[in-house]
């Protein structure tokens, strides 16, 4: 039996910079992670630090997340004095493709509603000539695309490694191969069980990915969670040729290529498919025509943390003050605003205010 100020319930990029926003508070904290057999979702992570199209038509999910992305050069330069290692962060902004004249008008149109609630996010539409400019060797069916200097990208894992050095630099400890089977109230404090021991903390928050779900539910808490496979193929390395992250494609420092997205809703199933992984490679090819003559070396698939409505999830119990659950999709983008915002909050045993409309309450009356 261990006793803590607070536990944290998941040790992914979620649960990870939480638990090291609440050391670096000051409050002891355990975190449990299940490990590799876990559905690490930080595993298909493009890496991407997003601020354009994100909270078209949801304001508060579009200042969260700029209040992230301005976090994250703070965040970054912490994390690389602790640890003397540098994670590929960089923002030299980013580039959203459109293949054709609807799908220029479609962003167009998406980045103006996000201008009406979020004025700050900067952005400019460039037709294929001015992006030539910008990205070299384009192929013929780039209509254009948007630019935005608010975004950047960062190596995923590089970030979760990190983020648990960090966490016991400060003191903190974490329990690996750690599967939680029930959390209960004891008393003033929370009893968090797995299959080897119990643990005791006067805080507790569940950030275990799509198992959030079932631990909440423990606790008095409905979050509506479903699994989204998203496959990534990556490259052999390549010489620069990226400047800056492009929605679909990201050269790493290290000069391979990542390809995505795809978006399926195929359970629990974390495998590949052909014909999704062929219709990415393709999609790459009419960006990058010089892409058709790379090697792909790895393929891969990876679940998404999705809400009903594609937002984040974060809330307290009512009935039980101090269990706390976050769930979300945008674990990169995010990292920085759990760390530096969220996780001092909830020490102090609150939510911030900015987070009252993403509260699960809101599919109740939808």
């Amino acid at each position: 039996m261990s006793i803590h100020d607070a536990i944290v319930v998941g040790g992914g990029l979620v649960g990870a910079a939480l638990a090291y926003g609440l050391q670096r508070r000051g409050l002891s904290t355990l975190m449990l992670d299940e490990g590799d057999i876990a559905f690490r979702a930080a595993r298909g992570n493009f890496g991407l630090v997003w601020v354009q199209n994100k909270g078209t038509d949801f304001p508060p999910y579009a200042q969260w997340t700029w209040t992230s992305a301005q976090s994250w050069s703070e965040l970054d330069a912490e994390m690389q004095e602790i640890t003397g290692e540098d994670i590929g962060y960089r923002r030299p902004g980013g580039v959203e493709i459109c293949l054709d004249a609807e799908e220029f008008a479609s962003t167009r149109a998406a980045m103006q509603r996000l201008q009406a609630h979020a004025p700050h996010v900067e952005y400019e539409m460039l037709d294929r000539k001015a992006l030539s400019q910008v990205l070299p060797g384009l192929g013929p069916d780039v209509a254009g695309g948007c630019y935005s200097p608010a975004d950047g990208h960062v190596n995923p894992l590089g970030l979760l490694r990190s983020l648990h050095q960090c966490f016991k630099s400060k003191g903190g400890r974490i329990e690996n191969g750690e599967r939680v089977i029930a959390v209960q109230r004891r008393g003033s404090a929370f009893s968090v069980d797995t299959a080897n021991t119990r643990h005791h903390g006067a805080r507790l928050v569940l950030a275990a990915g799509l198992g959030t779900a079932e631990l909440a539910a423990m606790i008095g808490l409905k979050i509506p969670l479903r699994p989204e496979r998203g496959q990534v193929l990556v490259t052999e390395r390549l010489r620069p040729f990226l400047s800056l992250p492009v929605s679909m494609v990201r050269q790493t420092t290290e000069g391979s290529v990542q390809l995505g997205a795809s978006k399926e809703n195929v359970g629990f199933d974390e495998g590949t498919q052909a014909p999704v992984m062929n219709r990415i490679a393709a999609r790459a090819v009419r960006v990058f025509p010089h892409l058709a003559r790379a090697r792909i070396v790895r393929a891969w698939g990876a679940l998404r943390i999705m809400t009903p409505d594609t937002y984040p999830i974060y809330t307290q119990s009512q009935q039980h003050p101090g269990a706390f659950a976050a769930a979300c999709h945008s674990g990169v983008t995010l990292a920085a605003a759990h760390a530096l915002h969220l996780a001092p909050a909830i020490g102090d045993g609150v939510l911030p205010e900015a987070l009252g409309p993403m509260h699960p309450e809101r599919f109740e009356h939808a």
